[in-house]
């Protein structure tokens, strides 16, 4: 017979707990397990009544697939999904790109999202290395009618920035740490040419914000942006939860910090 989901988590638990080494350290891993768990279960009440739609935010009504590549999904139903970039994302929408190039798209949150909301003359060019990231990014932008204005592909070279350099290009980029090795100037001199949003991986290294903002200060403008908190009465729907799930239907399973930096270049 096959197992339940509950059932899955409680054995993943209980081989947690069991586990060698540190109580301490077992005990963590537990609490993170299963407060992923009761997230799954928020993602589930908050689609039985509004399906798989970005309720607030600047992404409002775009479709999502039943599932994320990775990391959490109820924040992004919910639209408050890294608030801190709506301020930028509402910048974006007002600039004349030609391009958009997101590296680390996952499934598509930003590339299908900001697709919706540009115009039809702008490309949208997604990468990731995982295949089933660009499976369900090809999905939602299909399911949200932007599939014309796509191109999806795997593993972006640093030798591709000359290609966006030649236009008006924003850069997305969310990769886990690697941003330190793929984006320096002085390796690649038309990164000075592009509008750059990245998400700086301090929880790896705790450099990587002063690395990277040392790197662009010469070329652009930069603002440096950090994580907050969320509002309860902006989500109705959440009033009636209990005070641990209002927490974990915000919580975006980060394991330490993680701020982005707009940098806009130099007129």
């Amino acid at each position: 017979m096959a197992i339940n989901f509950h059932d899955k988590v409680m054995g993943m638990a209980q081989e947690l707990i069991s586990a060698p080494g540190q109580s301490q350290h077992n005990l963590y891993n537990m609490l993170r397990l299963l407060a992923k768990y009761r997230s799954q279960l928020i993602v589930n009440t908050i689609t039985q009544k509004h399906g798989f739609i970005v309720q607030t935010g600047p992404f409002k009504g775009m479709k999502l697939y039943k599932e994320v590549s990775e990391g959490c999904f109820a924040p992004k139903l919910l639209g408050c999904y890294e608030q801190e970039l709506h301020h930028v994302v509402n910048s974006i929408v007002k600039t004349g790109y030609k391009n958009v190039v997101n590296i680390g798209c996952a499934e598509g949150y930003y590339a299908v999202g900001l697709a919706r909301l540009l115009p039809e003359t702008i490309k949208t060019y997604a990468y990731d290395i995982n295949p089933e990231a660009r499976r369900i990014c090809k999905e939602v932008a299909m399911i949200n009618g932007v599939e014309d204005k796509f191109e999806i592909a795997g593993e972006f070279r640093p030798e591709d920035f000359e290609f966006f350099a030649m236009e008006k290009s924003l850069l997305i980029c969310d990769i886990e740490g690697a941003e330190l090795e793929l984006l320096n100037p002085e390796a690649t001199p038309a990164l000075t040419k592009m509008d750059i949003l990245v998400e700086l991986h301090d929880v790896f290294n705790k450099d990587t914000s002063r690395i990277i903002m040392d790197r662009f200060k010469p070329s652009h403008s930069i603002e440096f942006i950090e994580a907050g908190s969320r509002d309860i009465n902006e989500y109705p729907d959440l009033r009636a939860f209990e005070h641990l799930d209002q927490l974990l239907a915000f919580w975006e399973w980060r394991t330490g910090p993680t701020p982005w930096a707009y940098m806009v270049v130099n007129a």
